[in-house]
């Protein structure tokens, strides 16, 4: 546990340390957040799904942010092994999954963080959240998209070299991601086809939840949205591991 949190602190600190990442990665959800949700919350009625557009678009938006910093976060392996960092952490007597581990809670702590920023920002643009409980319910949705995607980046920069090339590839997986989620409309006014695909989307469920804890209602019941999340983090987790476990130095 010892190896665990002080990984976790060491990409906590340096997170914390980093003002122009952090202002930085604000930049495209309040993009998204402001021009659709003030453009679009007079003219967009969401039946069913919370009313007012706002409300809906919100746990949207702050899914995506979790989601961008998560699955990004895995950089900092290339990085660790381009620098040394990693070399000399494997080469030390303990456990590469504890090291991965600590990488995994460290970007989902980070990514956690950006979320709860882009929802206190959302309460001036007019998000009314329910009660206490529900803002707990959404905090552990962001937690389980945090950890399952932190867990992706990782599998992916365990077997990659360049920061150039896994920037690329992250951007080719993350879009399509956000796009399926149902994070700027609802699922249930798709075709079957897109439909099917949308549920295919582990975000998708992290979405809904969020929404179910902000909002009071989703589109998927949210034990569903728990079960299939908390299944697709703890695949992410394994296989995050056995990748990093074959990291060469």
């Amino acid at each position: 546990m010892d190896v665990i949190y002080t990984i976790w602190l060491r990409n906590l600190k340096r997170y914390l340390r980093s003002k122009s990442r952090i202002v930085g990665s604000l930049g495209m959800p309040l993009f998204f957040l402001i021009i659709l949700g003030f453009g679009l919350n007079s003219v967009v009625n969401i039946s069913g799904v919370g009313g007012n557009y706002v409300d809906f678009l919100v746990p949207g938006i702050v899914a995506m942010s979790v989601l961008f910093t998560s699955i990004f976060s895995g950089i900092q392996i290339i990085w660790d092994k381009q620098f040394g960092f990693l070399k000399e952490t494997l080469v030390a007597p303990i456990s590469r999954t504890e090291i991965m581990l600590g990488q995994t809670f460290g970007g989902a702590t980070t990514a956690i963080i950006q979320g709860t920023i882009i929802l206190v920002l959302s309460l001036f643009i007019g998000l009314e959240i329910p009660n206490i409980a529900g803002l707990f319910i959404a905090f552990g949705f962001m937690a389980l998209v945090g950890i399952g995607f932190t867990s992706l980046g990782i599998a992916i920069a365990s077997r990659m070299e360049d920061m150039n090339g896994f920037q690329l590839i992250m951007s080719f997986i993350i879009f399509p991601i956000f796009g399926l989620s149902g994070a700027m409309f609802p699922i249930d006014s798709l075709p079957p086809a897109f439909k099917t695909l949308t549920l295919f989307d582990p975000l998708t469920y992290g979405v809904e939840g969020i929404r179910f804890g902000l909002n009071g209602v989703s589109q998927i019941n949210p034990f569903v949205c728990l079960a299939v999340l908390l299944g697709f983090s703890g695949a992410m987790i394994i296989l995050g591991a056995f990748l990093f476990r074959k990291t060469k130095i």
